[in-house]
């Protein structure tokens, strides 16, 4: 049985691909499978010099690229300790987007595997999640200006690090995944890891159908969508409504909080994390990255009529949304939106 999705192969084949790399089990098993697969990418890197390793890491990645031909991005991240995790994570997609965007690439692979997966729905279940929320990440998301493709999703690390050795394949241990002090390395060994060593079938089913169900239960009643600009259907439940955001969000590559899920309800009318507008409107949500752009009058003037709120209408012009041809709604014909 191959450790790699076939949907996602069929995804990355042909196609720009950039694989995050670290050197470690995960991401090293991903590069010489993706490689065997006969899948084209190239690797980018950050060095946040935690460990001693650290720079022969980078050094190992670069000769890896060299010898595979492929290129090779590095950049090196010294931060602070408090709240490493979620500085480290902004760090490494900003590099990795910024890649994406100047070299065009397509598609973002990450080694994320089964242990992962499970790891962050014990966490979430935790916390006092919905089902969107625990499932956390897919096989297959779409960002802004790229598709985020994990390959291993329903794979175990066990197998991964079990495919390296018995090839005889280079690759260094993180030793600060051992560090139970990290919530998410706490709930790994002490949860995650033992429950897919005994039940690893199981869960890979269970996951495959809540999957379906999330599908069935929070299909997007999607209007219309322009770049990073949607317009949803709002059903009237605040619990659907928030999902339905939270999903989009999340599609964006924001994770929302409890905190901010019940700011967007209570105000209808919002900026969340100071980057995306969210807006309830006519039975409408509107949901877009918040900007700030003088704009023409005439261009305001086209988006009062369309009844699009204010902290919508800079992206649009922004992004070239075709306003022009959108007409003000009415109650006897078709919505312009």
């Amino acid at each position: 049985m191959s450790l790699l999705s076939p949907a996602s192969l069929e995804y990355l084949r042909g196609a720009g691909n950039l694989l995050a790399f670290s050197a470690g089990v995960d991401s090293s098993a991903l590069f010489f499978l993706l490689t065997e697969a006969g899948i084209d990418f190239d690797i980018a890197l950050v060095n946040y010099r935690t460990r001693d390793t650290s720079d022969a890491e980078a050094e190992h990645a670069s000769r890896l690229a060299q010898r595979y031909g492929k290129k090779c991005y590095i950049t090196t991240a010294e931060l602070p300790t408090a709240n490493f995790e979620h500085e480290a994570r902004k760090v490494r997609y900003a590099f990795f987007e910024e890649i994406i965007r100047n070299e065009g690439y397509q598609n973002l692979i990450t080694a994320h595997h089964l242990n992962d997966r499970l790891e962050w729905f014990l966490m979430q279940l935790t916390r006092g999640a919905g089902l969107a929320e625990m499932l956390g990440f897919e096989e297959i998301e779409t960002r802004e200006g790229y598709s985020l493709i994990r390959p291993l999703i329903r794979t175990d690390k066990a197998r991964l690090r079990a495919y390296l050795k018995e090839h005889k394949l280079p690759f260094f241990e993180d030793r600060s995944n051992h560090d139970e002090t990290i919530t998410r390395n706490y709930f790994r060994s002490r949860f995650a890891n033992p429950l897919i060593e005994a039940y690893k079938e199981g869960i890979v089913k269970s996951f495959d159908y809540l999957e379906r169900d999330k599908k069935a239960l929070f299909d997007l009643s999607v209007r219309e969508r322009h770049r990073s600009f949607w317009l949803l259907q709002s059903s009237g439940d605040n619990i659907r409504d928030i999902r339905q955001i939270d999903h989009v969000l999340k599609r964006e590559g924001y994770l929302m909080s409890a905190a901010q899920r019940e700011e967007a309800l209570r105000t209808k009318d919002c900026v969340v994390g100071r980057r995306f507008a969210v807006v309830f409107r006519s039975g409408k949500i509107y949901i877009a990255p918040y900007r700030k752009t003088v704009m023409p009058k005439a261009f305001k003037e086209a988006c009062r009529l369309a009844d699009i709120p204010p902290k919508i209408r800079s992206y649009l012009f922004e992004t070239g949304y075709p306003l022009s041809e959108k007409k003000r709604p009415s109650a006897s014909g078709p919505e312009a939106l």
